[in-house]
């Protein structure tokens, strides 16, 4: 077999990357071609000059939270006027706009950031009570859509904007630029160039095109942000210069794990914090309810692994006590075990609700499309899902979702698509890590390689990790050895075994020697 060389690699990454048509910031689309968006832009404007209140709603996860930061802080230093803002509470408002939610607004205009698309309800009580509601979603929109006064969702069949995997805080951002263009505002909206590339990386939106190019500007404006947030976040990791990694292992779960185990509205607050002090004593918080949530994530995946059928294609499982704020990031570690779509679901009562994660294969909403008549509401996009429904139909939800998986179509072949190539720990260094890194930033669509590594010998085992969940293993080839860290769950391996493994290349630096080693992806 011919051995793999550093041009076979670039040619590999280049390739993946080459039909990007949105590659520098001067391409991004104009915010006119959203549909309604002028519309929403126009009574906006109207609300400013005639002292309306503003209201905006959130969602409580990093996109909700940063979408709502976004707004909060345009109307605030580009306009110059206060407005009030709501991010519904997972556990006593439940999802987006509601009629709980309602309760709370009684006079102006209604903006919606990161979700409303699938607000019938919440629209036909605005309409009755007068007030004007502006959607502003990427969610994937359903069969029946609300009757707002206006809907940018890039993801409507009539709107002409050419890249509709967004986030909600892009759309969001987006709108700003609308309204700034109205007003004739001099203000720079590359200043929340920082919030968004978190949200992009934290909504795991397609690391390619329009997202890509964002990205790879937004990160040297979060490396340099001048912000609080994100100085005191900085200075507490020891972080320079900000990767998208960074966001999605250390930034976007501390954003997340306010809404997840207690009120988002935490996370909003740090993010707006007013001073470097302000902003640590929130960080500091934040970093306790993201150490809880990990001992209970963990507890409830240990948990979650001995209700699994294996033979099943679509993973489906139910508990009585589960947190439903870290059910979701549950169904991703079972997704990435199994390697099968999982739904995760947390009993209350005579209803269920639970959250859907997808490896790439379906798209997840299609398939719940599949068998809406047992559920009582779902949403969500390609890769991940909320929905609920009666205890009384689970087993039958259990049944026909795994027969609507043969009805799908397959968009993502995982065996096939999982590694880059078959390379050799020789190959390993700084040249090889330079290369990777010079395709950054990877995502969803443009992955981080992930090479594969055969005949290995197990040499060592280690337990390592605060709650000594993690492993840490000494693998041989032929002529070298190399630490592997495994922070995903596998199944037992001993000492002295010879394996094949899948794994991402990393680099370390202590009292300034250089080492390299690999983060392991899975067993085959």
């Amino acid at each position: 077999m011919k051995k793999v060389t550093l041009n076979d690699i670039k040619e590999l990454l280049e390739s993946r990357i080459s039909k990007d048509e949105i590659t520098s910031l001067k391409n991004l689309p104009s915010p006119i071609h959203f549909k309604d968006i002028e519309k929403a832009t126009k009574r906006i404007c109207q609300a400013i000059k005639e002292d309306e209140t503003i209201n905006i709603v959130g969602d409580y996860d990093a996109d909700g939270v940063i979408s709502t930061a976004i707004m909060v802080e345009f109307f605030t230093k580009a306009i110059g006027i206060e407005v009030n803002y709501i991010i519904p509470n997972r556990f006593t408002h439940g999802y987006g706009i509601s009629a709980k939610i309602l309760d709370e607004i009684y006079e102006g205009i209604i903006i919606t950031v990161d979700n409303g698309i699938s607000a019938v309800e919440a629209a036909e009580i605005c309409k009755q009570r007068e007030l004007d509601l502006i959607i502003t979603d990427h969610h994937t929109v359903g069969d029946t859509i609300p009757d707002a006064y206006a809907i940018v969702n890039p993801k409507q069949n009539d709107c002409e904007f050419p890249f509709s995997d967004i986030c909600g805080a892009n759309v969001a951002w987006y709108l700003c630029a609308s309204i700034k263009k109205e007003l004739n505002l001099q203000f720079n909206l590359m200043e929340f160039f920082d919030l968004l590339t978190i949200a992009i990386v934290a909504d795991v939106m397609p690391m390619k095109s329009l997202n890509k190019t964002i990205v790879k500007r937004g990160l040297q404006e979060l490396s340099n942000s001048k912000r609080p947030a994100f100085i005191a976040i900085k200075e507490k990791f020891g972080l320079k210069n900000i990767n998208e990694e960074d966001i999605g292992f250390k930034i976007a779960p501390l954003i997340n794990c306010a809404g997840r185990m207690e009120d988002a509205t935490i996370a909003l607050e740090f993010l707006l914090s007013f001073d470097e002090y302000e902003a640590n004593e929130q960080l500091a918080y934040l970093i306790e309810l993201n150490e809880n949530r990990k001992k209970e994530q963990l507890a409830i995946f240990e948990e979650a692994k001995t209700k699994v059928d294996a033979s099943a294609n679509v993973v489906v499982v139910c508990g009585d006590d589960w947190n439903e704020g870290i059910i979701g990031i549950v169904a991703a570690k079972l997704c990435e075990k199994y390697k099968k779509p999982s739904f995760v679901f947390r009993r209350n009562g005579l209803s269920i609700k639970g959250s859907g994660r997808g490896n790439g294969e379906i798209n997840l909403y299609s398939l719940l499309n599949k068998v809406s008549h047992l559920l009582t509401g779902f949403g969500g996009h390609k890769g991940a899902a909320g929905l609920s429904l009666k205890m009384a139909n689970f087993e039958k939800f259990q049944e026909a979702i795994n027969q609507a998986y043969h009805s799908i179509p397959k968009e993502y072949n995982f065996i096939e698509n999982n590694f880059l190539c078959d390379i050799d720990f020789s190959l390993i260094g700084h040249e090889l890590f330079e290369l990777i890194n010079s395709f950054r930033p990877f995502g969803l669509e443009n992955t981080l390689p992930i090479f594969k590594f055969s005949n290995l010998k197990v040499q060592e085992i280690k337990i390592i990790g605060k709650n000594k969940e993690y492993k840490k293993l000494i693998l041989s080839d032929q002529n070298s050895t190399i630490e592997v860290l495994v922070f995903v769950d596998i199944n037992e391996i001993y000492e002295g075994d010879t394996i094949n493994i899948l794994a991402t290349i990393d680099k370390n630096e202590f009292r300034s020697e250089i080492t390299y080693n690999l983060l392991l992806k899975e067993i085959v």
